[in-house]
């Protein structure tokens, strides 16, 4: 995988524009040798699973990753006029890699034409499907006893499925991540007496990564009848699928294929499965929702995580047995450690069972595990993290990297996936297939909705569009990140007293312990996290106006980054509790390979040289709200940048240069807490391709005596999502802005001295908004009264939260394509509109604290509705005094 990994990079690095004007056209042909042999290599690495060919993957993961030092170094000497020849690099300097590149390649092929047969899988009928180096059917054995207690609900949903009335063969899958259960409901509906009762006859198939059809056969045939075993190795293929067929024509059957991972698979067996309408079921377990899907016409039923008591239940019960009591003083540490299994039975299992087998079981013997429960996971592969592992062993190599890359973050650490995504694509990990037309960042969201759909990561918080806003991995598929990182110098995380010397050929480095590794790092370093408090590494400390420390760091001590000249990602994240920086690291502003920048907190603006880093595309930090963050006039000369957040108040200056000349940036996607002060025709008509803005409007007085002007959004065609948090002191926003007429999303926070026929009349005038929010609002009226013109045609969710509404009149056909209406903490709302039940597209009315009105309205509609036969409407209702939703 690394091999690959650095494959794409190189690729990557090659694939920028106008790199062959730095060179002479001797070197220009060396670099598209390179080019050349590199993409035989991602070929090969993509198609073949040749073990020879493994062994070559770290010759080929050195030579790649030394061709791109040399390309890169000599792109960084061009930069910095080191070493000019005529003003072009010498293709001499490129000999060398170009000559170990083509070895490595003839030794590649070597192999491939002595073992051409073992290259490419075939897919006849002994054909292995999805073969992993990690497959051993014996791992899966080593789960099967009952790791899980407590599937009353799930068995429930799954018997009404097997038994139901439906008289076509149907499909039933379950859905989860590795040791969630999966095996364990199957087995437990398979041995559930009313369907043992309900089926004539029983089949239980294992497929696995090593798929042969022809065992699939014989395993089936075994199941059904045992008396022509002997006479079953004769037999052709095609021989056995029709006697399968014959044993299943006449009587109702229940066939369980267990872990089944891909759509090809299924298509192999799914044939040998006859449907008599008679009410034959087949049971399906897989860790791919997409295979789920892909089976399961209806809805897969997806396994979820146990709860806190469901976890410590099953623990406790696993180490002292169901008819024993356990001692009350280990109640609380037991909470702790099935709390920190994170609700996933393997581990429960695993870690019950290690508790067993300690003596005595005292407070302090339980509190250890709590403290080395990774290290007793680790200590225990075979059960835990190979059983995970055979997910990743299974994934694309294209996806490999992006999965891996998790454990670069701390434990429990909440990604936000924009800036995922930006990373990723700063990495070198996404590179489009030729042909593509959709962008790096929309390949990039389809790798993260396929390692989410496998059941890898974890989608913590999705927005109503269901896009993934905040994701996460498992502690136990984290831990496997590190190692497997390790063992195959994708990446190092430092956890412990660093040497260098121990961690050669190592490009990528998280430092989440031990702060002083961050000077032992090799120069080749690629990419650095920092999530380790910096404080020690500056020499004095100051207390700020808000009692904060402000860290003075020594430019000796930082000049060590220099170092780093083929640095392409810096995240330098500080706890702000601790302190701030007090000025930008200059020596950053000389990492020209950088694309992706991560500093915070910062309490000064950021420096004119920050323009020298012509490659950057993201720039990320944060300021103090109250004095925001000032971009200097140089940064219109960025032409990479595609992402920006510093803060909710950031000054954008200017673009114009002179009288005659006004400069863009064309790539700039996103910008998060722009200052109203920068908001201008000019700087909007000089953004054209921003998809998402946020603006802020700080609580100074420099700006609360801003004059009234037009806004005219209009130049901005391509924006997507747009929030604006205002100052309540002003005037009407509304009045202020010329909205896009493409805009989807549009969040309005803190607006004041609006009347809400406004929000009528402006907001219809956008065809294609699909989501409204209204936040801590207060208008100059209290009734939003609804003519028949006005229509939110496209509208999907509707949110208003703590406004000063009281009557609402509006009817279906205001909203005729509303799905979701929230209302948090509108306590003056007298009802909500009767008439909102006949939309047909509604799926859900919720209500947080709101007026007792309000939520009777809610109710009688939803009854309105069930009475009609429409039971799609769901109305949830929450107050903050009951912890848990009532369903009503």
């Amino acid at each position: 995988m690394a091999a690959y990994t650095a494959v794409i990079s190189l690729l990557q690095t090659l694939d920028q524009p106008n790199i062959s004007e730095l060179f002479h056209d001797h070197t220009t042909e060396m670099l598209d040798s390179l080019r050349a042999t590199a993409e035989y290599f991602q070929d090969v690495l993509e198609n073949s699973s040749n073990e020879k060919i493994k062994s070559l993957e770290e010759d080929i993961r050195v030579v790649v990753s030394e061709a791109e030092d040399v390309v890169e170094m000599k792109i960084s000497k061009v930069i910095e006029e080191l070493s000019w020849t005529f003003g072009i690099l010498q293709h001499q300097d490129m000999l060398p890699v170009v000559e170990k590149m083509d070895t490595t390649k003839k030794q590649v092929m070597e192999i491939l034409s002595h073992d051409a047969d073992q290259i490419l899988e075939t897919s006849d009928g002994d054909s292995l499907i999805g073969a992993s180096s990690m497959s051993d059917p014996m791992l899966s054995d080593q789960l099967k006893d009952d790791i899980v207690q407590g599937l009353d609900g799930d068995l429930k949903i799954i018997d009404k499925r097997l038994r139901g009335p439906t008289s076509d063969l149907d499909i039933v899958t379950i859905s989860g991540m590795g040791g969630i259960g999966k095996t364990t409901l199957a087995k437990k509906a398979y041995d559930h007496l009313p369907i043992r009762y309900h089926f004539d006859i029983f089949v239980w198939v294992t497929i696995s990564q090593e798929f042969r059809y022809r065992n699939v056969l014989l395993e089936a045939l075994h199941c059904i009848s045992k008396k022509n075993a002997k006479h079953y190795d004769k037999m052709e293929d095609n021989e056995l699928a029709d006697l399968v067929q014959k044993n299943l024509k006449g009587p109702r059957y229940l066939i369980v294929v267990d872990d089944i991972w891909s759509r090809d698979v299924w298509d192999s067996i799914s044939q040998i499965f006859p449907n008599r309408n008679n009410g034959s079921r087949v049971l399906l377990t897989t860790r791919e929702t997409d295979v789920a899907m892909y089976a399961d016409t209806c809805s897969p039923h997806k396994m979820n995580l146990l709860n806190l008591d469901s976890s410590w239940k099953l623990l406790r019960d696993k180490v002292f047995g169901l008819e024993h009591d356990h001692p009350p003083e280990l109640d609380e540490i037991g909470k702790t450690i099935a709390g920190k299994c994170q609700g996933l039975p393997l581990i429960i299992s695993v870690i019950a069972g290690h508790l067993s087998k300690t003596v005595p079981k005292t407070l302090l013997n339980w509190k250890y595990v709590a403290q080395t429960l990774s290290e007793i996971i680790a200590s225990n592969p075979n059960k835990c993290l190979a059983v995970l592992g055979l997910s990743y062993h299974h994934l694309p190599n294209r996806l490999k990297p992006c999965f891996l890359s998790m454990g670069d973050f701390p434990e429990d650490f909440q990604v936000d996936t924009r800036r995922l995504i930006q990373l990723w694509i700063a990495e070198g990990f996404i590179r489009k297939s030729s042909g593509c037309r959709e962008s790096l960042e929309e390949v990039a969201e389809h790798c993260l909705e396929d390692l989410i759909s496998r059941n890898l990561i974890m989608a913590r918080k999705r927005r109503f569009n269901g896009e993934v806003k905040v994701c996460g991995i498992h502690d136990v598929l984290r831990e496997f990140c590190l190692l497997e990182a390790e063992m195959t110098k994708f990446t190092h995380v430092v956890r412990a007293p660093f040497s260098p010397a121990k961690k050669h050929n190592v490009r990528r480095f998280s430092i989440q312990e031990c702060h002083y590794a961050i000077k032992k790092l090799p120069p080749v370093t690629r990419s650095m996290y920092c999530f380790y408090p910096l404080h020690l590494l500056f020499e004095s400390r100051t207390a700020s106006p808000w009692k904060l420390p402000i860290i003075h760091y020594d430019p000796i001590t930082l000049g060590f980054l220099s170092r780093f000249n083929l640095l392409r990602v810096l995240v330098i994240i500080h706890d702000e509790l601790r302190g701030w920086f007090d000025s930008f690291p200059l020596v950053i502003t000389k990492l020209f390979h950088l694309r992706y920048l991560h500093v915070e907190p910062l309490s000064r603006n950021i420096p004119e040289s920050i323009s020298e880093l012509l490659n950057l595309q993201t720039l990320i930090s944060s300021c103090s709200p109250l004095l925001g963050m000032k971009l200097p006039s140089k940064i219109w000369l960025m032409k990479n940048l595609k992402y920006i957040s510093l803060g909710r108040n950031t000054y954008l200056p200017s673009p114009r240069i002179n009288k005659n000349l006004v400069t863009v940036m064309p790539n700039l996607e996103k910008f998060f807490g722009l200052c109203y002060t920068s908001c201008t025709n000019e700087v909007f008509s000089s953004i054209p391709n921003l998809k998402i803005l946020t603006i802020h409007v700080a609580f100074t007085f420099k700006e609360a005596i801003v004059p009234y002007r037009l806004l005219d959004m209009s130049s901005l065609r391509k924006l997507e999502a747009f929030k604006l948090s205002w100052n309540k002191n002003w005037e009407n926003p509304i009045k202020r802005f010329v909205f896009p007429t493409l805009l989807r999303r549009l969040t309005l926070t803190f607006c004041s001295k609006f009347i809400w026929e406004e929000i009528s009349s402006t907001f219809i005038m956008l065809p294609n908004l699909e989501k409204l929010k209204l936040k801590y609002c207060g208008a100059d009226d209290d009734a939003w009264i609804m003519s028949d013109k006005d229509i939110f045609k496209s509208l999907k969710l509707l949110l208003l939260s703590e406004l000063n509404l009281k009557r609402w009149e509006a009817s279906s056909d205001n909203f005729p394509n509303l799905k979701r209406l929230v209302l948090k903490k509108c306590e003056d709302l007298q009802e909500i509109p009767t008439d909102f039940g006949e939309i047909c597209t509604l799926e859900s009315i919720e209500l947080h604290d709101c007026s007792a009105t309000s939520e009777d309205s809610a109710r009688n509609i939803e009854q309105e509705q069930e009475d009609m036969g429409n039971n799609i409407l769901k109305v949830y209702i929450h107050n903050s005094h009951i912890e848990e939703w009532k369903l009503i």
